[in-house]
C-alpha cells in the first residue's frame, strides 16, 4: 500500500494497527528502506577534537542530556583512529565524532575528513584552558582548514574552575562574551584564555571561527551551575550551522521532565526517518508504519510501561479517533515542504514526505501523554489525547522545516 493524496487516512490507521498487534514486517526489507529514508535525511556531524579528558564527554552529555554511562558504552569504531557516537542510537539526529589521543600519537585526519566531507558538521576543538601546550589540536585544525576552508569551527576552552583561586565560585552572569575578557574572571583564567586564543591566529580558511568557554561538571562536583556556560555553547553552535539541533535535542524550553526531554531527541529521530521514507518516490505505508511502532515501542520501554496487546488496544482506541480528525496533516505538509527550494522542486512525494514525519513526532508525543499518565495511575483523558496530537503535528512539522532548511 503507497501513499495517495487521494486516500483517506483509514489506510494508515490500519496499517499501524497491524504494525503494533500483528507485525510481519521482512527486516531486510524494512531495513533496506531504512537506508533509503536514511539517505534522504543525512545526520549532521560534530567533530571533536581534542586531548584526552580535554571534555569531549562533558559536552556530549550536556548538549544531549545522556547519562555518562550510556555515552561511553555507545561509542563505535568508524574509522581506523576515531570513534562515532549516535545520539539517539537508534533513530539519530547527530553524529559525536569523537577524535582520541591528540597529542599522545601521531594523528592524520585525512580518513575523518572522508567520514564527514558528504555530511553537514562543524569542527568543535576542545581543550582545557589550563593547557599550556594545544599545538596538537592547532596543528590538526590547519589541516583540515586548509583542506575545507568552507568549514566552520567552534573552539571550546573547558575546565575554568581549574584556574580559580581557592574558594571562588562561578562568576555571574557569565562574563566570557566580551573581549577583553572583564574582571570578574580571575587573572589567571584570563590569562590562560587569551593566551589560547592568540596561538590560533590566523586559521587557514574563510568560514567563521566563533570561540567560547564552558565548566560542564557533574552535580556532586560542587560547582553551581553544573552546566556553566551551556547557553552560550549552544548560541555558538546555532551561530554556525542552520540544523536547529537545540530545539530537536532538547524540545520546548518549559519542559523539564527528564522522561519528556529525553523522549523527544527519541520521536525527532523517529520522525526524521518517516519523512525520509515519505520522501521516496515510491512510499510503503508498512513502512512508515513500522517505524513508528518501533519509536511507541521504545517510549514505553522508556517510562517502564508494559506494551502488550493489551496496552496497544487500550493506546490505538484513545488515539483513533485523534489522528482520523487531524485532515489537516494534507494541509501541513504542503507548507513544509513549499518553503525548501531544492525539496520542493525536486522531490514528487511532497505529502508522503512531511506528513509521515509531523504524524511521527504527533504520534510520539501523544505516547508521551498516554504513558506518563499510566505511570501516574491517572485516566487518560481522550479529548485531551487529541489536543495534544493536533498541537504536535504542526509542530513536528516545524520541527521538519527547521532541519530540511538546513539540509536545502
Amino acid at each position: 500500500m503507497k501513499w495517495d493524496d487521494s486516500k483517506n487516512w483509514t489506510d494508515y490507521w490500519e496499517q499501524l494497527r497491524a504494525a503494533l498487534l500483528e507485525p510481519k514486517v521482512d527486516p531486510a526489507l524494512l531495513e533496506a528502506s531504512l537506508r533509503d529514508a536514511r539517505a534522504k535525511m543525512p545526520v549532521p556531524v560534530l567533530w571533536l577534537l581534542g586531548k584526552t579528558q580535554s571534555g569531549k564527554t562533558s559536552i556530549i552529555r550536556a548538549l544531549t542530556g545522556s547519562e555518562t554511562a550510556e555515552i561511553g558504552n555507545g561509542f563505535q569504531p568508524c574509522t581506523r583512529s576515531s570513534r562515532v557516537y549516535d545520539f539517539p542510537a537508534e533513530a539519530p539526529l547527530v553524529k559525536f565524532l569523537d577524535t582520541p589521543g591528540l597529542g599522545v600519537v601521531a594523528y592524520d585526519p585525512s580518513d575523518d575528513m572522508q567520514y564527514c566531507e558528504a555530511q553537514a558538521h562543524l569542527l568543535v576543538a576542545v581543550m582545557k584552558a589550563a593547557d599550556s601546550d594545544p599545538a596538537a589540536i592547532f596543528e590538526v585544525l590547519h589541516s583540515i582548514r586548509g583542506r575545507h576552508p568552507e568549514w566552520p569551527v567552534l573552539l571550546v576552552q573547558t575546565g575554568l574552575h581549574d584556574l580559580y583561586p581557592d574558594g571562588f565560585k562561578h562568576a555571574q552572569p557569565w562574563p566570557f562574551g566580551s573581549e577583553p575578557l572583564p574582571e570578574a574572571v580571575p587573572q589567571d583564567l584570563r590569562r590562560a584564555i587569551r593566551a589560547q586564543r592568540e596561538a590560533l591566529q590566523p586559521l587557514p580558511g574563510f568560514a567563521a571561527v566563533n570561540w567560547v568557554a564552558v565548566d560542564l561538571t557533574l552535580p556532586e562536583d560542587g560547582f553551581e551551575p553544573p552546566d556553566y556556560g551551556l547557553e552560550a555553547l549552544w548560541q555558538a553552535i546555532e551561530s554556525l550551522t542552520s540544523l536547529g539541533l537545540q530545539h530537536q535535542l532538547g524540545g520546548d524550553q518549559e519542559v523539564q521532565d527528564l522522561y519528556a526531554r529525553t523522549a523527544h531527541s527519541h520521536i525527532v529521530g523517529f520522525a526524521l526517518v518517516a519523512a525520509g521514507l515519505g520522501a521516496l518516490p515510491v512510499v510503503d505505508l508498512v513502512a512508515v508504519s513500522a517505524v513508528q511502532a518501533k519509536l511507541l515501542h521504545s517510549l514505553a520501554l522508556l517510562y517502564g510501561q508494559r506494551w502488550d496487546r493489551s496496552t496497544v488496544t487500550e493506546f490505538l482506541g484513545l488515539a483513533g479517533a485523534g489522528i482520523a480528525s487531524s485532515y489537516v496533516a494534507r494541509w501541513l505538509s504542503r507548507a513544509v515542504v513549499k518553503v525548501i527550494p531544492f525539496w520542493g522542486q525536486t522531490i514528487g512525494a511532497v505529502w508522503g514526505a512531511s506528513s509521515s514525519g509531523a504524524t511521527t513526532y504527533a504520534l510520539g508525543k501523544i505516547a508521551i501523554y498516554f504513558f506518563e499518565r499510566r505511570k501516574n495511575g491517572l485516566n487518560v483523558d481522550a479529548d485531551t489525547l487529541r489536543r495534544i496530537y493536533a498541537e504536535e503535528l504542526e509542530r513536528g512539522a516545524a520541527v521538519l522545516k527547521s532541519r530540511l532548511r538546513g539540509q536545502a
